[in-house]
């Protein structure tokens, strides 16, 4: 049961993010027009290209580092399927489910473009923010702060 409620929620996540990049990417065409105030100033919509990992860590346009990453990725993903398995409860195996379809959802921007495509924009506070995100990254962040409250391996959730 763990695994289905693990890939259960990779589906989820895995096609919100898909959907979002698809609507806001393709449809909007963001990357030609790249800036939208959505509801200004706090959530925008930024067009950036991610070639590295997170705000561009390590990026580079070749396709050595390209294929590095999505090789990390999936080799993350299968060690998350792996550990899952066995968990009691439901949050583990959900919290391991975002982070498996967000990892996927950028995993396939990678193939498919070259690289992760980020497009959310926050600000606040009168504090300008440079970078952009997906659905992807809010749920791996999600999943891992879900796993660093709710792993602890004597409860049961």
């Amino acid at each position: 049961m763990p695994l289905f409620r693990t890939m259960l929620m990779a589906t989820i996540v895995f096609f919100a993010d898909r959907i979002s990049k698809w609507i806001v990417v393709e449809y909007i065409d963001l990357s030609a027009r790249f800036y939208i105030e959505v509801y200004p100033p706090y959530i925008n919509f930024m067009m950036a290209w991610n070639e590295g990992i997170n705000f561009g860590l390590f990026g580079s346009n070749d396709d050595l580092t390209r294929y590095f990453l999505i090789a990390i990725a999936i080799s993350i993903v299968v060690g998350l399927v792996f550990w899952v398995r066995n968990k009691e409860g439901w949050l583990v195996p959900l919290c391991v489910g975002a982070i498996i379809g967000g990892a996927l959802g950028n995993v396939l921007d990678r193939v498919v473009y070259g690289a992760v495509a980020d497009f959310l924009n926050m600000t606040c506070c009168g504090i300008t923010n440079p970078f952009a995100f997906n659905i992807a990254d809010v749920a791996i962040f999600a999943g891992a702060l879900g796993l660093i409250i709710f792993a602890d391996p004597k409860r049961k959730h």
